[in-house]
């Protein structure tokens, strides 16, 4: 008699499996970073609203509305978004003349160009970045992020530097001997309860603005709906929508690189969109991600989902509304003490170092230090990237126009000569080339074996144009051979089309 074994049952799971931030030791490390980066984001949007020629509660409420819409609706979990020093240099002009109005109208807009922007692929481009322009862009912020807290060290008491000192110890020293407290979070609260109980005297987060005490309320911008206000506030929004973008996929690449995951960048471009548009709906002064407190939340902190942000939005509002009083108490040198500990751990110490230097090529650390350097200059960050990215293309096209090389050869007869063209030919390669033939000493029949080159843009196309015109004038038989699909596609589509004839 033949038994047959059952198969064991598979358990029922009854109930859905809990998400991984509702475990304790998870929700207490975002929860703790959340309260770092709030505490960090009063002072940055404080100085951000007086960049722009706004009132303080601008870029506070801004910072609120982008922290918490961005937690849901963006691609990279656990970075910040808030007001930015891009956003309020790119508005500053227009609040100046025109009011904080066409500020939110302008805000507004940008986020719908965004949207825009993300529909229409934009964070595809972001695998054309190189990366010595990545490591030019993580250097640049440091140094900004450095440089930004400066003013707060001059002109000030000489207890703000004691202060400092025993914040940076704290931030170094305590990780070493527990990480059941954020470094940050211990310094603040310690520099804190000191300055209060010692009624020491020192520059406090009260004395850079007065902090709102309502909550922010819905509503429209009061401009006209004309199209003189679309002329004024386009260039604006434009200047918001791509500088908010950079910045935003650029540090959501950064923060892949350290956690090791990887982010939906269109979702992140049309999150960024989205944010912006909410954020001016209720009067903010717009943003993007943040770089400095990004790095406090993830390398600080050791935050990686989205719950971080959210509350970093939400004890943002609390700490400014409920408990604004209390929060003015905290010295500057402990907040400054935080963001210098960022910038330095922020920036890439082995691209400096004479070894990386000696080994790297000259033309990627030309890329780098032009990232660098006028991202520095120009605080902006687009600029830099930009400067960067066209940096790169030049010397790339340069060194690759460099490795074409045209040979000849004359066959046994004397009757033909047969030129080798070996390379990729473009616009910066194919310049040349009418210069390397011998048309006045060639025989009757040309051969242009192409087999090992490649035809890219219509610059090569109008030079073998040129040649075989050359060739023609003096009565000798051109022939051009061995291109590929791809390049005989568009010689044949181009050929003797590209000038007018007559």
């Amino acid at each position: 008699m033949e038994v047959t074994m059952a198969p064991p049952a598979l358990p029922v799971r009854l109930l859905p499996a809990r998400p991984s931030w509702l475990k304790p030791s998870v929700l207490r490390v975002e929860a703790l970073s959340g309260l770092v980066v709030a505490l960090a984001l009063i002072p940055e949007a404080i100085a951000f609203s007086i960049i722009a020629g706004v009132d303080p509660q601008v870029g506070l409420f801004a910072s609120f509305t982008m922290a918490v819409t961005i937690a849901f609706v963006g691609g990279r979990p656990a970075m910040i978004s808030a007001a930015t020093g891009a956003i309020a240099l790119v508005v500053a002009p227009l609040a100046r003349e025109h009011g904080v109005e066409y500020l939110v109208a302008a805000v507004i807009l940008g986020g719908l160009l965004q949207i825009a922007l993300a529909v229409a692929g934009v964070a595809r481009l972001m695998r054309f970045l190189p990366r010595s322009v990545m490591v030019g862009f993580v250097n640049a912020l440091a140094i900004l992020i450095f440089t930004s807290q400066l003013p707060y060290l001059v002109n000030v008491p000489s207890t703000v530097y004691v202060l400092l000192a025993v914040g940076l110890a704290l931030l170094v020293g305590l990780p070493r001997l527990t990480r059941a407290v954020p470094g940050p979070l211990a310094a603040i609260v310690a520099l804190t309860a000191f300055t209060v109980a010692a009624g020491v005297v020192v520059p406090t987060v009260g004395d850079q603005g007065e902090l709102p005490d309502s909550l922010p309320v819905l509503g429209f911008p009061a401009v006209p709906l004309t199209l003189e206000t679309l002329q004024l506030v386009a260039p604006f929004a434009l200047a918001i929508a791509l500088v908010g973008l950079i910045e935003s996929l650029m540090t959501a690449k950064l923060v892949d690189d350290i956690t090791d995951t990887h982010s939906d960048k269109t979702r992140e471009s049309w999150g960024q969109g989205v944010a912006n548009v909410v954020t001016g709906f209720f009067g903010g002064m717009g943003g993007c991600a943040m770089i400095g407190q990004t790095m406090i939340n993830v390398k600080v902190g050791g935050a990686r989902t989205r719950v971080s942000t959210f509350l970093a939005g939400v004890f943002l509002l609390v700490l400014v509304v409920a408990v604004g009083q209390v929060v003015a108490l905290i010295p500057m040198a402990a907040l400054v003490g935080v963001m210098i500990m960022v910038a330095v751990g922020t920036f890439d110490w082995h691209s400096v170092k004479p070894a990386t230097l000696r080994m790297m090529p000259r033309s990627e650390t030309t890329v780098m230090l032009s990232t660098v350097v006028v991202t520095v200059g120009t605080h902006n960050l687009a600029y830099g990237v930009g400067v960067g990215v066209l940096t790169a293309m030049v010397l790339f096209a340069r060194r690759v126009a460099h490795l074409v090389e045209v040979t000849s050869v004359l066959d046994p007869d004397a009757g033909t000569r047969v030129y080798r063209v070996t390379g990729q030919l473009f616009f910066a390669s194919s310049n040349d080339l009418v210069y390397q033939f011998r048309y006045a000493t060639d025989p009757e029949n040309v051969v242009i074996d192409l087999s090992e080159a490649h035809v890219w843009d219509a610059s090569t196309v109008a030079a073998l144009d040129a040649v075989t015109t050359k060739y023609e004038a003096r009565g000798i038989t051109v022939t051009i051979v061995g291109m590929n699909s791809n390049s005989r596609d568009r010689h044949d589509r181009l050929a003797g089309r590209l000038t007018d004839a007559h």
